[in-house]
C-alpha cells in the first residue's frame, strides 16, 4: 500500500537521480550540444549553449541538494520548522536564477524563453507554498508557547 513514507522515498530517490543527471549533463555537454546544435544553430552558437548549460548547473546544483535536506527533515519528522522555510525560499530563488540564466540565454536562441517560464512559473509556486510553511511555522510557535 502506498503511503507518506514511500512517497518521500521515492521523492528522495527522484532527486538523486536528477544529481546523477545533473552530474552526467555537465560531464556530456560539449558532446550533447554538438550533436544536438551543430546544424540547427548558427555557427559558434553551440559555445553559447555551453556557457547556458554549466552556469544554469549552479542553481541547479543548488536547488537539488536543498530538496534533498528539505525531504530528509520532512522524513524525520520535522515539517513545521524555520530551517523548511528557508529551504523553501533558497530553492524559489535558485528557480529564479535558473529563469533569469534562461531569459538571458534568449537573447542568442529565443527558445530559451520557454525555460525561463517556466522556470519562473516554478519559482513562483515555491514561494507560495514557502509562504504557507513560514504561516505554519508561526501557528506552530504559537501553539507550543500556548499553556
Amino acid at each position: 500500500m502506498w503511503n507518506d513514507s514511500k512517497s518521500i522515498v521515492l521523492s528522495r530517490i527522484s532527486v538523486i537521480a536528477f544529481m546523477v543527471l545533473l552530474v552526467l549533463a555537465v560531464i556530456f555537454a560539449p558532446w550533447i550540444v554538438s550533436m544536438t546544435f551543430s546544424y540547427a544553430v548558427k555557427p559558434g552558437w553551440d559555445k553559447w549553449f555551453l556557457v547556458t548549460i554549466y552556469t544554469g548547473c549552479i542553481p541547479a546544483a543548488a536547488l537539488l541538494l536543498s530538496l534533498y535536506r528539505l525531504l530528509r527533515r520532512i522524513e524525520r519528522g520535522e515539517v513545521f520548522i524555520q530551517k523548511n522555510v528557508e529551504s523553501l525560499r533558497h530553492i524559489s530563488w535558485f528557480c529564479f536564477a535558473g529563469a533569469v540564466i534562461s531569459a538571458v540565454s534568449a537573447l542568442y536562441y529565443i527558445s530559451w524563453i520557454m525555460v525561463a517560464v517556466a522556470a519562473a512559473f516554478v519559482a513562483l509556486i515555491v514561494r507560495v507554498v514557502k509562504n504557507v510553511f513560514a504561516r505554519a511555522v508561526s501557528l506552530q510557535d504559537d501553539a507550543d508557547f500556548t499553556i
